[in-house]
Protein backbone atom coordinates (compact mmCIF):
# COMPACT_ATOMS: atom_id res chain seq x y z
CA UNK A 1 0.00 0.00 0.00
CA UNK A 2 1.07 3.73 -0.92
CA UNK A 3 1.58 6.17 2.06
CA UNK A 4 -0.71 9.46 2.08
CA UNK A 5 0.94 12.76 1.13
CA UNK A 6 2.77 14.29 3.36
CA UNK A 7 1.17 17.70 2.98
CA UNK A 8 -2.39 16.27 4.29
CA UNK A 9 -0.94 15.07 6.98
CA UNK A 10 0.28 18.35 8.03
CA UNK A 11 -2.89 19.86 7.66
CA UNK A 12 -4.43 17.29 9.50
CA UNK A 13 -2.17 17.77 12.59
CA UNK A 14 -2.98 21.33 12.36
CA UNK A 15 -6.47 21.32 12.64
CA UNK A 16 -6.43 18.54 15.65
CA UNK A 17 -4.29 21.35 17.84
CA UNK A 18 -6.60 24.33 16.45
CA UNK A 19 -9.70 22.06 18.00
CA UNK A 20 -7.61 21.65 21.37
CA UNK A 21 -6.80 25.44 21.90
CA UNK A 22 -10.31 25.97 21.66
CA UNK A 23 -11.52 23.47 23.92
CA UNK A 24 -9.47 24.77 26.56
CA UNK A 25 -10.05 28.48 26.02
CA UNK A 26 -13.41 27.74 26.44
CA UNK A 27 -12.93 25.91 29.57
CA UNK A 28 -10.91 28.73 31.17
CA UNK A 29 -13.41 31.38 30.10
CA UNK A 30 -16.36 29.01 31.95
CA UNK A 31 -14.23 28.37 35.16
CA UNK A 32 -13.72 31.98 35.55
CA UNK A 33 -17.11 33.48 34.76
CA UNK A 34 -18.56 30.38 37.56
CA UNK A 35 -16.44 31.39 39.82
CA UNK A 36 -17.59 35.16 39.65
CA UNK A 37 -21.06 34.33 40.12
CA UNK A 38 -21.03 31.75 43.41
CA UNK A 39 -22.12 34.17 46.55
CA UNK A 40 -19.34 35.16 49.06
CA UNK A 41 -18.95 32.28 52.05
CA UNK A 42 -20.87 33.22 55.02
CA UNK A 43 -17.83 32.03 57.03
CA UNK A 44 -15.63 34.35 55.84
CA UNK A 45 -18.10 37.86 55.88
CA UNK A 46 -18.78 36.99 59.38
CA UNK A 47 -15.02 36.85 60.57
CA UNK A 48 -14.51 39.93 58.58
CA UNK A 49 -17.15 41.55 60.46
CA UNK A 50 -15.72 40.42 63.75
CA UNK A 51 -12.11 41.14 63.27
CA UNK A 52 -13.08 44.57 61.63
CA UNK A 53 -11.80 47.15 63.59
CA UNK A 54 -12.61 50.33 61.48
CA UNK A 55 -16.18 50.27 62.16
CA UNK A 56 -16.97 50.29 66.10
CA UNK A 57 -20.47 49.73 65.89
CA UNK A 58 -20.02 46.63 63.68
CA UNK A 59 -18.64 45.30 67.54
CA UNK A 60 -20.90 46.13 70.44
CA UNK A 61 -19.15 45.84 73.98
CA UNK A 62 -20.11 42.57 75.94
CA UNK A 63 -22.35 45.06 78.21
CA UNK A 64 -24.51 46.19 75.47
CA UNK A 65 -25.41 43.52 74.00
CA UNK A 66 -29.16 42.43 74.41
CA UNK A 67 -29.68 38.84 75.82
CA UNK A 68 -31.57 35.96 73.21
CA UNK A 69 -35.11 36.03 73.67
CA UNK A 70 -36.80 32.69 75.08
CA UNK A 71 -37.40 30.15 72.34
CA UNK A 72 -41.31 29.20 71.78
CA UNK A 73 -41.83 26.02 71.71
CA UNK A 74 -45.42 23.81 72.53
CA UNK A 75 -43.45 23.01 75.50
CA UNK A 76 -41.86 26.16 76.66
CA UNK A 77 -44.33 29.14 76.16
CA UNK A 78 -42.42 30.97 78.17
CA UNK A 79 -38.99 31.20 80.30
CA UNK A 80 -41.10 32.96 83.33
CA UNK A 81 -40.73 30.70 86.28
CA UNK A 82 -44.31 29.00 87.96
CA UNK A 83 -45.91 31.52 90.11
CA UNK A 84 -45.87 30.64 93.70
CA UNK A 85 -49.24 29.77 94.89
CA UNK A 86 -49.20 27.39 91.45
CA UNK A 87 -45.85 25.36 92.51
CA UNK A 88 -46.98 25.72 96.31
CA UNK A 89 -50.19 24.26 94.70
CA UNK A 90 -48.67 21.11 92.75
CA UNK A 91 -46.35 20.55 95.47
CA UNK A 92 -49.50 20.37 98.41
CA UNK A 93 -51.51 18.13 96.03
CA UNK A 94 -49.10 15.86 95.27
CA UNK A 95 -47.75 15.15 98.99
CA UNK A 96 -51.66 14.22 100.27
CA UNK A 97 -53.51 11.92 100.22
CA UNK A 98 -56.63 14.34 100.98
CA UNK A 99 -58.46 15.35 97.69
CA UNK A 100 -61.13 18.26 97.40
CA UNK A 101 -64.65 17.40 97.83
CA UNK A 102 -65.67 18.75 94.34
CA UNK A 103 -65.52 16.13 91.62
CA UNK A 104 -63.52 16.83 88.50
CA UNK A 105 -66.38 17.77 86.43
CA UNK A 106 -67.64 20.24 89.30
CA UNK A 107 -64.43 21.90 89.66
CA UNK A 108 -64.18 21.99 85.92
CA UNK A 109 -67.02 24.78 85.83
CA UNK A 110 -65.78 27.44 88.24
CA UNK A 111 -62.36 26.63 86.34
CA UNK A 112 -63.77 27.76 83.16
CA UNK A 113 -64.92 30.88 84.62
CA UNK A 114 -61.65 32.10 86.58
CA UNK A 115 -59.98 31.35 82.92
CA UNK A 116 -61.98 34.26 81.66
CA UNK A 117 -61.79 36.52 84.70
CA UNK A 118 -58.84 36.01 86.61
CA UNK A 119 -57.08 37.83 87.96
CA UNK A 120 -60.24 38.54 89.82
CA UNK A 121 -62.06 38.93 93.32
CA UNK A 122 -62.68 35.76 94.55
CA UNK A 123 -65.00 35.38 97.79
CA UNK A 124 -65.39 31.64 99.12
CA UNK A 125 -67.68 30.87 101.81
CA UNK A 126 -65.68 27.92 103.25
CA UNK A 127 -62.09 27.13 104.08
CA UNK A 128 -60.90 23.79 102.86
CA UNK A 129 -58.69 21.12 100.89
CA UNK A 130 -59.27 23.05 97.70
CA UNK A 131 -58.69 26.44 99.26
CA UNK A 132 -54.88 26.34 97.82
CA UNK A 133 -56.21 25.36 94.42
CA UNK A 134 -58.82 28.43 94.19
CA UNK A 135 -56.04 30.38 95.16
CA UNK A 136 -53.47 29.56 92.26
CA UNK A 137 -56.05 29.09 89.61
CA UNK A 138 -57.06 33.04 90.72
CA UNK A 139 -53.38 33.69 90.49
CA UNK A 140 -52.43 37.15 90.71
CA UNK A 141 -55.98 37.98 92.42
CA UNK A 142 -57.42 38.42 95.75
CA UNK A 143 -59.14 34.96 96.59
CA UNK A 144 -60.51 35.27 100.39
CA UNK A 145 -62.07 32.63 102.06
CA UNK A 146 -65.22 32.89 105.30
CA UNK A 147 -64.73 29.94 107.41
CA UNK A 148 -67.22 29.20 110.93
CA UNK A 149 -64.42 26.57 112.38
CA UNK A 150 -61.55 28.76 114.14
CA UNK A 151 -59.17 25.73 115.44
CA UNK A 152 -59.72 24.83 111.56
CA UNK A 153 -58.44 28.20 110.42
CA UNK A 154 -55.30 27.73 112.54
CA UNK A 155 -55.01 24.11 111.48
CA UNK A 156 -55.16 25.47 108.05
CA UNK A 157 -52.40 28.22 108.62
CA UNK A 158 -49.76 26.35 109.67
CA UNK A 159 -49.86 24.27 106.35
CA UNK A 160 -50.64 26.85 104.43
CA UNK A 161 -49.63 30.50 105.61
CA UNK A 162 -50.38 32.64 102.60
CA UNK A 163 -54.09 31.81 102.33
CA UNK A 164 -56.64 34.60 103.61
CA UNK A 165 -59.36 33.47 105.65
CA UNK A 166 -61.21 34.89 108.43
CA UNK A 167 -63.76 33.64 110.90
CA UNK A 168 -67.52 34.53 111.18
CA UNK A 169 -70.32 33.59 113.43
CA UNK A 170 -73.89 31.87 111.92
CA UNK A 171 -76.41 32.12 114.29
CA UNK A 172 -78.84 29.97 112.18
CA UNK A 173 -79.75 26.39 112.31
CA UNK A 174 -80.97 23.89 109.26
CA UNK A 175 -84.15 23.41 111.05
CA UNK A 176 -84.84 26.92 110.81
CA UNK A 177 -84.80 26.64 106.98
CA UNK A 178 -88.73 26.64 106.26
CA UNK A 179 -89.24 29.90 108.76
CA UNK A 180 -86.01 31.89 107.00
CA UNK A 181 -88.01 30.82 103.85
CA UNK A 182 -90.97 32.74 104.32
CA UNK A 183 -88.72 35.61 105.71
CA UNK A 184 -86.96 35.45 102.62
CA UNK A 185 -90.19 36.11 100.77
CA UNK A 186 -90.98 39.52 102.65
CA UNK A 187 -90.56 42.56 100.37
CA UNK A 188 -87.78 44.07 102.54
CA UNK A 189 -85.59 40.75 101.22
CA UNK A 190 -86.39 42.17 97.80
CA UNK A 191 -84.67 45.77 98.75
CA UNK A 192 -80.88 45.58 96.79
CA UNK A 193 -78.93 47.21 98.98
CA UNK A 194 -75.80 46.94 101.08
CA UNK A 195 -75.95 43.61 103.61
CA UNK A 196 -74.77 45.66 106.05
CA UNK A 197 -77.73 48.20 105.68
CA UNK A 198 -80.52 45.46 104.72
CA UNK A 199 -83.61 44.97 106.56
CA UNK A 200 -83.62 41.68 106.02
CA UNK A 201 -83.25 38.95 108.64
CA UNK A 202 -81.21 36.65 106.25
CA UNK A 203 -78.91 39.03 105.08
CA UNK A 204 -75.19 38.18 106.57
CA UNK A 205 -73.83 41.58 108.68
CA UNK A 206 -71.02 40.23 110.81
CA UNK A 207 -67.91 40.05 108.11
CA UNK A 208 -64.84 42.41 107.75
CA UNK A 209 -65.88 45.78 106.00
CA UNK A 210 -63.14 44.74 103.46
CA UNK A 211 -65.92 41.78 102.47
CA UNK A 212 -68.31 44.45 102.10
CA UNK A 213 -66.47 47.01 100.19
CA UNK A 214 -65.10 44.96 97.44
CA UNK A 215 -66.99 43.88 94.45
CA UNK A 216 -66.52 40.15 94.11
CA UNK A 217 -66.44 38.64 90.61
CA UNK A 218 -66.86 35.10 91.83
CA UNK A 219 -68.65 33.85 94.93
CA UNK A 220 -68.65 30.24 95.73
CA UNK A 221 -71.10 29.21 98.64
CA UNK A 222 -69.80 25.60 99.82
CA UNK A 223 -70.07 26.11 103.75
CA UNK A 224 -71.25 26.40 106.57
CA UNK A 225 -71.94 23.46 107.49
CA UNK A 226 -75.27 22.14 106.34
CA UNK A 227 -75.57 18.41 106.67
CA UNK A 228 -77.54 17.84 109.81
CA UNK A 229 -80.21 19.91 111.70
CA UNK A 230 -78.27 21.67 114.29
CA UNK A 231 -75.69 22.88 111.96
CA UNK A 232 -75.64 26.49 110.60
CA UNK A 233 -76.72 25.59 107.34
CA UNK A 234 -76.65 27.79 104.04
CA UNK A 235 -79.67 29.85 104.04
CA UNK A 236 -77.64 33.13 104.47
CA UNK A 237 -74.48 32.65 103.08
CA UNK A 238 -76.38 31.80 99.62
CA UNK A 239 -78.66 35.14 100.18
CA UNK A 240 -76.01 36.87 101.03
CA UNK A 241 -74.06 35.71 98.06
CA UNK A 242 -77.27 37.34 96.39
CA UNK A 243 -77.23 40.00 97.25
CA UNK A 244 -73.73 41.10 97.27
CA UNK A 245 -73.87 40.19 93.41
CA UNK A 246 -76.76 42.62 92.24
CA UNK A 247 -75.47 45.38 94.51
CA UNK A 248 -72.55 45.97 93.27
CA UNK A 249 -71.40 49.49 90.67
CA UNK A 250 -71.78 47.00 87.48
CA UNK A 251 -71.46 43.68 85.52
CA UNK A 252 -72.08 40.29 86.84
CA UNK A 253 -70.74 38.29 89.46
CA UNK A 254 -70.81 34.49 88.72
CA UNK A 255 -72.36 32.56 92.11
CA UNK A 256 -71.98 28.73 92.46
CA UNK A 257 -72.96 27.10 95.11
CA UNK A 258 -72.38 23.40 95.51
CA UNK A 259 -74.07 20.56 97.82
CA UNK A 260 -77.10 20.91 96.01
CA UNK A 261 -78.71 17.83 95.90
CA UNK A 262 -79.41 18.68 99.69
CA UNK A 263 -83.42 20.49 100.40
CA UNK A 264 -81.90 23.72 101.73
CA UNK A 265 -79.12 24.09 99.06
CA UNK A 266 -81.70 23.17 96.74
CA UNK A 267 -84.27 25.44 97.81
CA UNK A 268 -82.17 28.52 98.79
CA UNK A 269 -80.52 28.76 95.65
CA UNK A 270 -83.42 28.75 93.62
CA UNK A 271 -85.40 31.20 94.94
CA UNK A 272 -82.58 34.02 95.80
CA UNK A 273 -79.78 33.55 93.38
CA UNK A 274 -83.08 32.71 90.44
CA UNK A 275 -83.84 29.97 87.87
CA UNK A 276 -83.70 32.97 85.10
CA UNK A 277 -79.74 33.51 86.20
CA UNK A 278 -78.55 29.67 86.22
CA UNK A 279 -76.44 28.88 83.60
CA UNK A 280 -74.78 25.51 84.22
CA UNK A 281 -75.16 22.54 86.86
CA UNK A 282 -72.87 20.09 87.27
CA UNK A 283 -73.61 17.09 89.76
CA UNK A 284 -73.60 19.00 93.10
CA UNK A 285 -72.82 22.31 91.48
CA UNK A 286 -75.04 25.10 90.37
CA UNK A 287 -73.37 27.90 88.52
CA UNK A 288 -75.57 31.19 88.44
CA UNK A 289 -74.10 34.64 86.85
CA UNK A 290 -76.33 37.54 88.15
CA UNK A 291 -76.00 41.14 86.86
CA UNK A 292 -76.01 44.60 88.81
CA UNK A 293 -79.40 45.66 89.97
CA UNK A 294 -77.95 48.98 90.16
CA UNK A 295 -77.19 50.19 86.46
CA UNK A 296 -81.10 49.63 85.68
CA UNK A 297 -83.59 50.57 88.25
CA UNK A 298 -86.46 48.65 88.90
CA UNK A 299 -85.36 45.23 87.86
CA UNK A 300 -87.08 42.61 89.75
CA UNK A 301 -85.07 40.69 92.13
CA UNK A 302 -85.20 37.18 90.00
CA UNK A 303 -86.13 37.57 86.29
Amino acid sequence: MRSKPQSALNTKLILICAFFLLFLLLVVITSSTFSKQQPSSPISEETHISNSTTDPIEEPKPSESKPEPCPFTPLTPTCTKAPPSLANALVHYATTNITPQQTFKEISVSARVLEKKSPCNFLVFGLGHDSLMWTALNYGGRTVFLEEDKAWIEQIKQKLPTLESYHVEYDTKVHQADDLMETGMKEECKVVSDPRFSKCQLALKGFPSDIYDIEWDLIMVDAPTGFHDEAPGRMNAIYTAGLMARNREEGETDVFVHDVDRVVEDKFSKAFLCEGYLREQQGRLRHFTIPSHRVRSGRPFCP
